[in-house]
């Protein structure tokens, strides 16, 4: 494999070697067209993850009275474990082998989840009671709700310039649809 078909997965060496290349048909000369809405596709696919998480940890650690710090701590562990997992899924689905398929959620979704963990966080946090809200409020549900679409509108941009660069989602490229 040359230093070009490694630089268009993105994939680490190891994983790259572990499982075929696509058909020639789907095979692209350097980096997939990085469209909006392919960006904002994978947004939606790593916020789906992000958001179950996000949302798990924080009505654990507020069902639970945890200090804000920890219920944070929480949604950011629970925002990657479930992100990671949704991308696993479909990777393993490809027949992918397991290592394989968690260095191929790393690459793709580590910058993705990060940032939108900053941002939905930086929310919650910020806007005065959401974090001290019960379940039972609007302003607990309102807030975690407006963080995610914080997270969604500022990630997409993001995603574009990740895919446009053969890193972030574009690295699940040749996995999608069976290939």
């Amino acid at each position: 494999m040359d230093d070009h078909d490694h630089q268009h997965h993105s994939i680490p060496a190891a994983s790259a070697r572990d499982h075929p290349a696509p058909a020639a048909g789907g095979r692209h000369d350097g980096p997939p067209a990085a469209t909006w809405a392919m960006a904002a596709q994978a947004t939606l696919h790593c916020l789906t993850g992000c958001a179950i998480g996000e949302v798990a940890g924080m009505a654990i650690g507020t069902a639970a009275g945890l200090h804000n710090a920890m219920t944070v701590v929480l949604s950011v562990a629970l925002a990657f474990v479930f992100g990671y997992a949704f991308t696993m899924r479909g990777v393993l689905r490809a027949g992918v082998g397991l290592g394989a398929a968690l260095k191929i959620a790393l690459a793709a979704d580590t910058v993705s989840i990060a940032v939108m963990e900053v941002l939905d966080n930086t929310v919650m946090v910020t806007v005065p009671g959401a974090m001290d809200a019960g379940l039972g409020e609007v302003l607990f549900w309102a807030s975690l709700a407006g963080s995610l679409v914080v997270a969604f509108v500022l990630t997409t941009p993001i995603n574009r310039w990740l895919i446009s660069r053969g890193r972030g989602h574009a690295v699940l490229h040749s996995y999608h649809h069976g290939h």
